[in-house]
């Protein structure tokens, strides 16, 4: 756990978009887009060469209204979530993808754990699972099979209890052990947030020290779905991407609850204090994530 926090290379000054990756982000439904927006913001604001957001086409003027620097592709619908005819596109999408998160303002439906099946399996690109594909694949335990590429699970503490099949009081007291349980059988790396978010894929392990209780408010998971995913469209090994992910996603709250307070954080504010958070690291390590 004593090992470096992982940093990002220097950016070369003949350096173009294609460098820096592709990130595909799959989420949102009606009544459920923001979660989705913050996830794009992020992806931006972490790094990624292009983002685009694969969402219920109901939704699809709403979320790209939002912010004009990401891509929207709205797909097929139905009863507010994506239909059985997104699929298709969904796969051609993340086959042109460098890294894709997935879940955020997804909702549930069968349709919908099937996809997220899918994608643990079958995808080729490293995928980030957080909400409600984490809630998919928790219903769904036969689809922790070897999967084609790198997977990282996000839950919250709630998620984490339903993975693991416990109650979340019974799942925290256990929360390293179950982790790395968890993490072994499923082929991932597991992230469990909050208080000292842990980070383990069952052999290595990283305790995060950043962040504050201020980060304690809807939406702040996403933000951290769509950093982790710009950092992995930027080359970084998947341990690594979940690692400096949680220590800027940490840092990114610290400094936003150092000027609005607490209280006053909302999700929203974290993409805007990620830029301060990155230019802190351009001087070199910190001994913040062990």
């Amino acid at each position: 756990m004593d090992s470096p926090l992982p940093l990002l290379p220097a950016r070369a000054p003949k350096s173009h978009k294609g460098n820096y990756g592709r990130a595909v982000l799959i989420g949102g439904s009606l009544g459920m887009s923001g979660a989705i927006t913050l996830a794009g913001v992020a992806a931006l604001r972490g790094g990624a060469g292009r983002v685009l957001l694969a969402v219920p086409d109901e939704c699809e003027i709403q979320i790209a209204a939002y912010e004009p620097s990401y891509m929207v592709r709205g797909l097929p619908t139905k009863d507010g979530v994506l239909a059985r005819a997104a699929r298709p596109e969904i796969e051609q999408m993340v086959a042109d993808a460098t890294a894709v998160g997935c879940g955020p303002g997804m909702g549930r439906s069968d349709v919908l754990t099937s996809i997220v099946g899918w994608l643990y399996a079958h995808c080729r690109r490293p995928v980030v699972f957080d909400a409600d594909a984490l809630n998919a694949l928790a219903e769904r335990p036969d689809f922790f099979v070897a999967p084609a590429a790198p997977r990282i699970l996000t839950p919250h503490p709630g998620e984490f209890g339903r993975l693991v099949g416990l109650p979340v009081a019974e799942a925290l007291a256990k929360r390293e052990k179950l982790a790395d349980q968890l993490a072994e059988s499923s082929k991932s790396i597991v992230l469990v947030k909050g208080h000292r978010t842990y980070i383990t894929d069952g052999a290595q392990r990283a305790v995060n020290e950043t962040g504050n209780p201020g980060l304690a408010t809807g939406g702040t998971g996403d933000v951290l779905t769509g950093l982790i995913t710009a950092l992995l469209c930027q080359g970084m090994e998947a341990f690594d991407a979940a690692r400096l992910g949680a220590y800027l996603h940490g840092l990114a709250g610290d400094l936003a609850a150092a000027d609005l307070g607490q209280i006053s954080l909302i999700a929203s504010d974290l993409p805007k204090y990620l830029p301060a958070a990155f230019k802190s690291l351009a001087g070199g390590n910190s001994s913040s994530l062990s």
